[in-house]
């Protein structure tokens, strides 16, 4: 099996139904994670938050094209990537999927249902399940992982799945709906305190916004030598240097350890710098430290503090 990478991809997950006339589309997810990032352990957004109408349109072409070469009736789950502006199929299953119960949560109707009645030869419209359903709020699905129970294994994210169960948050605001969805997860996000940023230099530009953020709201930041020289030269930022582990005492690990720490945004590129922030990670999780590995879920997560210091968290009804 010979894999294509795509750098700085974004990655969609469609459930679809299909008759052999008539395509619904149940879902389209914007996973918050980079296409790379295994899609059962990828937070994910419906409706989707930075795809656009034209990327939305050329998605749900494809999904029919597929479903009707494929032939097949009842559910179908389709993954694709946007790279520069190319949609790109990263697999196909004629099937129901893990997010079918996510995405007839979000839309208030039970696809697994329908499709067992179109698979039992009734069509979309005898159904009476013939008009898209867009939600008027967000739901975000987040993974939940078992690292805690499993002191020494590494909580990077990658292509092969760690996580263990799933979560879900609702609001009419993606940013509240994120922060749910970290509460569910067990995940305590910060409202202040010392927040530490070390990340590899293609996601340098997308954290920059993300680390402002962070100042204007009063969090001080710390990081090692390139990351923090890189945000003050380009973007005004002040980020104070940390050493790394391998620089000696006193390092990250040791102000982690030392619950100097509130919030960790770490990403690594290369199987060296991979092994080099290993410590950082297990000594973030063994402290309940939260930690992003990715630059999106890094920034997803600053959104999600403005808006708890904006407004209270209230319910939303399903």
């Amino acid at each position: 099996l010979i894999d294509k990478f795509l750098e700085d991809a974004i990655e969609i997950d469609v459930d679809a139904l299909f008759d052999g006339t008539d395509l619904h589309m149940g879902g389209v997810m914007e996973h918050i994670e980079e296409a790379g990032i295994h899609s059962g352990d990828s937070a994910c957004t419906l409706p989707p938050v930075t795809l656009g109408p034209d990327v939305i349109d050329r998605v749900c072409a494809a999904t029919r094209g597929i479903a009707e070469g494929v032939g097949v009736r009842g559910l179908i789950n389709i993954q694709f990537a946007v790279a520069s502006d190319i949609l790109y199929v990263i697999e196909a299953n004629p099937r129901a999927s893990r997010t079918v119960p996510f995405v007839s949560k979000c839309i208030g109707e039970s696809l697994a249902k329908v499709a067992a009645r179109v698979m039992a030869g009734k069509s979309l419209a005898e159904v009476g399940f013939t008009r898209e359903i867009i939600p008027t709020y967000f739901s975000v699905k987040e993974a939940v992982f078992p690292f805690a129970k499993f002191p020494g294994v590494d909580t990077i994210l990658g292509p092969e799945m760690k996580s263990t169960g799933e979560v879900m948050g609702i609001d009419s605001d993606f940013a509240m709906a994120f922060a749910k969805s970290q509460l569910g997860a067990g995940v305590q996000l910060p409202m202040s305190g010392k927040v530490f940023i070390s990340v590899k230099d293609s996601d340098k530009p997308f954290i920059l916004e993300a680390a402002r953020g962070l100042e204007t709201m009063g969090f001080e930041l710390v990081g090692t030598r390139g990351t923090a020289e890189w945000l003050k030269e380009h973007g005004g930022v002040t980020v104070s240097v940390i050493n790394k582990v391998l620089e000696g005492q006193p390092h990250i690990v040791d102000a982690i350890v030392d619950g100097q720490i509130a919030l960790v945004f770490n990403t690594t590129e290369g199987v060296q710098s991979l092994k080099d922030s290993e410590s950082i990670r297990m000594a973030a999780w063994s402290r309940k430290v939260p930690i992003f590995t990715t630059a999106a879920a890094s920034d997803a997560s600053v959104k999600a503090i403005a808006a708890l210091k904006a407004r209270p968290m209230e319910v939303r009804t399903l």
